[in-house]
């Protein structure tokens, strides 16, 4: 095994050849096996274990026992233990769930610390198959079916093309010592019921079932790559993006068949998951919307608009008299002028005694209403906006600069008729947006 290994890693990992990596070692079979022929090899690594303080002074054990291991191979060890059931209580996520966004937290914290690009972990062919039909039970699409990636930028599985009797094979002929997990062997866990009940009757019924699996999943890799590189020039296609909002065609989605698997394609690195909420949002009514846990999805007259979805205060800048300078957050350059010089939809120039200090910067609300430069009523700025046309996002992102409860401009857009300067003007602000 050690030959083939070596012969697997030269052609597939380069990065393991050249550079240090983090191997991940719990103490079990695969992850002892895997330390040693990464050391055969002569390859450049440190080793990581963490203690999740499940299994009392089992846990404990499997701890000084991987510390040995790096003793005995002369390697750096990184170590540490967690409060694994407080985590599980206060994330309201199961134990398998709390461990796995513990360990790869911490893994990421010592790449980052000690400059280490790749992490390294023991999953083998069979760990794939039990993902496979795991999945598989539960319902999946393609990407569900192609099991566990052999690589991707900053983690690799180097034992994926073996399988478990291989690893135990290899362990017993060099004499290795190991730690077991006795919670391994519970059926009442639905990876162990497929590790020991249902893969070994496949097993049984085809002797090659292992081999077949894997050119499978290697044909269903090539599938899922496809895909992907045809959703990716569709998204460049019909995804337009200007100043963080995405906005999408709903006439180019329309023509898409079979249009639920696209939508899910296309939606699903966003976080959605109700996938007939986003396809009913295209015959919505418009301002209808949707969110994910990370994202926004609005229907406004012929477009969808995607955001991400951040929390923001209320919030209000205040502008002090005779202030001159850029301001936050929208970059508004004030400055004491003799005459209108420049003419444009971002510059506004103001009778200063007209104002009263301080000025504010904020968000439009309903109520809001203005006298429009030219007019001579008053109009409700929601009004203004349907008669502009301005889309539901624009809308929410618009700025108002403000004296008192007065707004003086819709900035960018309309300056009010009450602010400008005249004739009898003395004193003339000209406010520039950047």
């Amino acid at each position: 095994m050690l030959e083939e290994f070596q012969k697997h890693i030269e052609i597939n990992f380069q990065n393991l050849v050249k550079d240090k990596f983090l191997l991940a070692c719990s103490g079990g079979l695969d992850s002892a096996v895997l330390v040693d022929l990464c050391a055969r090899s002569k390859l450049d690594f440190a080793i990581s274990h963490c203690n999740f303080n499940l299994r009392g002074e089992a846990s404990n054990g499997d701890e000084v026992f991987v510390r040995e291991l790096s003793l005995l191979n002369d390697k750096k060890f990184y170590v540490t233990n967690f409060d694994t059931i407080s985590y599980v209580k206060n994330n309201k996520v199961s134990i398998q769930v709390g461990a796995r966004e513990l360990r790869y937290d911490w893994f990421a914290k010592i790449m980052q610390e000690n400059d280490i690009g790749t992490l390294v972990t023991a999953h083998h062919v069979d760990d794939s198959v039990e993902t496979f039909l795991i999945n598989l039970s539960r319902g999946t699409g393609i990407d569900g079916l192609t099991g566990i990636p052999e690589k991707t930028d900053t983690l690799s599985r180097p034992l994926l093309r073996f399988s478990r009797s291989q690893i135990l094979e290899y362990a017993q002929s060099r004499k290795l010592q190991w730690r077991e997990d006795a919670s391994n062997a519970d059926t009442k866990y639905l990876r162990n019921k497929i590790r020991h009940e249902i893969v070994p009757l496949l097993k049984d019924l085809n002797p090659s079932f292992l081999k077949n699996f894997t050119k499978t999943q290697d044909y269903l890799s090539e599938s899922a790559a496809l895909i992907a590189s045809q959703v990716k020039e569709l998204k460049s296609r019909l995804f337009k993006e200007d100043t963080g909002v995405i906005r999408i065609s709903i006439a180019e989605l329309f023509k898409l068949e079979p249009i639920s698997a696209y939508i899910h394609a296309l939606f699903k690195g966003y976080g959605f998951t109700e996938w007939n909420d986003v396809e009913n949002l295209l015959s919505a009514m418009s301002g209808k919307e949707i969110y994910s846990k990370t994202h926004r999805l609005v229907k406004d007259r012929e477009f969808l608009w995607l955001t991400e979805v951040k929390e923001e205060a209320d919030a209000q800048y205040q502008v002090l008299d005779g202030q001159m300078e850029i301001l936050e957050p929208v970059q508004l350059k004030i400055e004491t002028v003799n005459d209108l010089s420049v003419k444009n939809k971002h510059t506004l120039y103001i009778d200063k005694k007209a104002l009263k200090y301080p000025l504010t910067i904020r968000k439009w609300k309903n109520g809001d209403y203005f006298y429009p430069l030219g007019m001579k009523g008053r109009k409700k700025l929601s009004k203004f906006f349907k008669d502009e046309k301005i889309d539901v996002v624009s809308k929410e992102q618009q700025w108002l600069l403000c004296s008192g409860e007065e707004v003086v401009w819709i900035i960018g857009r309309r300056a009010d008729e009450r602010f400008k300067v005249t004739e009898n003007t003395s004193d003339i602000l000209k406010f520039t947006l950047n």
